[in-house]
């Protein structure tokens, strides 16, 4: 396992950030979705939403300066990482990486790699879907002409988006909640890409084993030819 600086820092900081991308989600739906708080409540999420913020702006600042690039290329090679950091939309993907990262510390038993991608795809659309709909209910509910103008409506909306179904029966209307739609879109068709590939590949290593026992010789172990040999 490599030990630079960067590499120490990327493994023990994730419960900061599971606790930061958490508090950043829960302090931003209580903001969308609580009408009848008061003003004391409201100023509350916003400075927490604001200081979670914060933090991911010191680990990307603190990555930065341990790798030892450029800014521009570190940009470029952590393209996503800036992308989380600057599009609000994207900040629960934080998590699954931050809880990834406090497994590996624990050195917990973990699942097989195709088992891990369908479980962080999932985990990562639900996520990724519930911040999309706080987004564009955010945006849609008080404008004019709109059609999504209840939180269900718009958690019916993010569901067809990410599923690459689009009904049609739901549309925003608005410029932002339109660039969220086309965000949800490319996400979806990932995460769905991502998904169906590895269980694709998973029934592929099991038909493949089973055919192998199927042509063996019963009582014949899999290494008995090269022993033999």
């Amino acid at each position: 396992m490599t030990d630079t600086p960067l590499a120490r820092w990327e493994r023990y900081n994730g419960p900061a950030l599971l606790t930061a991308s958490v508090l950043y989600l829960v302090s931003y739906a209580t903001r969308v979705l609580g009408h009848d708080l008061s003003e004391p409540v409201r100023t509350l999420c916003l400075v927490t939403t604001l200081a979670a913020w914060a933090v991911f702006l010191v680990d990307y600042a603190v990555r930065w300066r341990l790798s030892g690039l450029r800014l521009t290329r570190f940009v470029r090679s952590r393209w996503l990482d800036t992308l989380v950091l600057l599009l609000p939309l994207l900040r629960p993907l934080r998590i699954v990486q931050a809880y990834d990262s406090v497994q590996r510390r624990r050195n917990e038993p973990r699942l097989s790699l195709y088992a891990r991608v369908m479980a962080y795809a999932g985990l990562s659309a639900a996520l990724l879907g519930f911040a999309g709909s706080l987004a564009v209910y955010q945006t849609e509910h008080a404008a004019p002409g709109a059609m999504i103008r209840t939180y269900g409506d718009s958690v019916w909306w993010t569901c067809t988006t990410l599923s690459t179904t689009g009904y049609g029966d739901l549309t925003p209307v608005t410029p932002l909640g339109r660039l969220v739609a086309v965000g949800l879109m490319a996400c979806g068709l990932a995460l769905l890409g991502a998904v169906t590939g590895s269980f694709s590949s998973w029934l592929i290593q099991v038909f493949a084993r089973e055919g192998e026992t199927a042509e063996r010789p019963p009582g014949k172990s899999p290494g008995a030819s090269r022993d033999s040999g």
